[in-house]
Parts: C-alpha cells; structure tokens; sequence
C-alpha cells in the first residue's frame, strides 16, 4: 500500500521480462478458457498491472476474444476516472467498490453516475459487481451500495 502498487523487478530481472511471462502464461491458458467458453478477465491490481499502460502491453499483446479486462473502480493510483476511460473499452466486467464504514486500507468517493457514463459511451454490456470493502456490517451497507449502482447504472 505504501508504494501504491508499484513493485520493483525480481534482482537479475526486467519488467519487461515480467510482461512476458504474463504474456506467455495467459496465452497457455486461453485454449482451455476457450474450450469451456468462459472469458478470461485481466484485473487492474497492482504490480504490471496498476497502471492502464501496464495491463494494455498485456492485453494487447495477446488480443484474443477470450481475454478481456476485469475493471476495479477501487484499484486506481491517482486520477480514476482518466484511467477507467483508459480501460473501459476493454471491459468484460466491473468490479464497483463501495466503503461504507470506511475501508480497510483507504476509502474512496466514486462516482459512479460518472463511471457509469464512461461505460455506456463505450458500450459496455457486461455485469457491474459489487465489492464491499467498507467496516460497516453488511446488512446495511449492501442495500446502500446496490442503491448507489442501480441509480448510477439503471
């Protein structure tokens, strides 16, 4: 959390070594996601991975149907929203985080009217998923944020 994401190469290494063994791994894997037809989703969490440019050298470097990106509202360094634009075209699913009781390791106030508009401008048509990070009990901070998505997506 203190270096938001970002993660120094393995001594003897290179980032760009690390891209190509993601590269390497995930095409290994995409024969098998497209046999059993599921979409593999690539996250924006930390490591080669924290900035947009990190996960498109991935994504474009495969580019296959059957990866696609797992976009979390709440795994953003900085700026969200340039970033989401970034990402959106890409999207698969959305990971919409909420913080009610305040999160964890930090909290953040999305807008998610915003966020929404990114999507639809981009023509998004998969699932929004909620991820409750927040301290409140879930009983009363679930329906709070599934109220915030439906206004925002609805």
């Amino acid at each position: 959390m203190k270096v938001k994401g970002e993660e120094p190469p393995l001594p003897g290494y290179t980032d760009d070594d690390a891209f190509q063994w993601c590269i390497a791994c995930i095409e290994q894997c995409l024969p098998h996601a497209e046999k059993a037809g599921v979409v593999m989703a690539l996250e924006n969490h930390w490591g080669l991975t924290t900035k947009p440019a990190g996960l498109l050298r991935i994504y474009n470097a495969i580019r296959s149907p059957w990866l696609g990106m797992n976009v979390d509202t709440g795994n953003f360094s900085g700026d969200p929203y340039s970033q989401f634009e970034q990402l959106a075209p890409h999207a698969t699913i959305v990971q919409a985080k909420t913080y009610y009781g305040g999160g964890e390791w930090y909290t953040l106030d999305l807008d998610y009217k915003r966020i929404a508009a990114i999507l639809r401008k981009n023509g998004f048509k998969g699932w929004v998923s909620l991820e409750m990070e927040g301290k409140e009990p879930a009983e009363t901070a679930v329906p709070k944020s599934l109220q915030v998505l439906r206004e925002a997506f609805g």
